[in-house]
């Protein structure tokens, strides 16, 4: 396991927008042992600004991650993964992508468009912590990402 990262704060972009669920995330990442810095935007059209730097996010830190939900308003999960990983500056940032869906569809179309990682999201408070711990240790811990040494 790669503990240098763990001390070192992961970035994470959470593209969601139901706030029961940007809770019970920072409960989780609160619960583990991985320092990090969490922003949230609420729809595509503010991920997308977020992630190029546009106003209102012109000092927004780079995220290391993306947990991006896909039933989103404005513009949906689906179009923001598209853009994401069709943009040479973006495309390397992994995206998680973190939702309600189940559906065959919805899981074969976001492997298409080169999602890093595709999760229904539990419903259950314990199964959803559970959730949030492996992500911190596999993406946190174990995986190697850009810029990381």
């Amino acid at each position: 396991m790669n503990l240098d990262r763990i001390h070192q704060p992961m970035k994470i972009l959470m593209v969601e927008d139901n706030p029961d669920d940007v809770e019970l995330l920072k409960i989780a990442l609160e619960e583990g042992r991985a320092e990090h810095e969490l922003r949230v935007v609420k729809d595509g059209v503010e991920a997308l600004a977020y992630l190029r730097q546009e106003a209102p996010y012109a000092d927004a830190p780079r995220p290391d991650l993306i947990l991006l939900d896909l039933n989103l308003p404005r513009k949906d999960g689906r179009e923001v993964l598209a853009e994401v990983k069709g943009d040479e500056s973006l495309k390397q940032i992994p995206v998680i992508v973190l939702t309600s869906s189940r559906s065959p569809d919805d899981i074969l179309k976001v492997y298409r468009l080169y999602a890093n990682c595709y999760i229904s999201k539990p419903v259950d408070f314990h199964d959803f912590i559970r959730v949030v711990k492996a992500i911190e240790d596999f993406w946190f811990g174990i995986a190697k990402l850009p810029g990381t040494p």
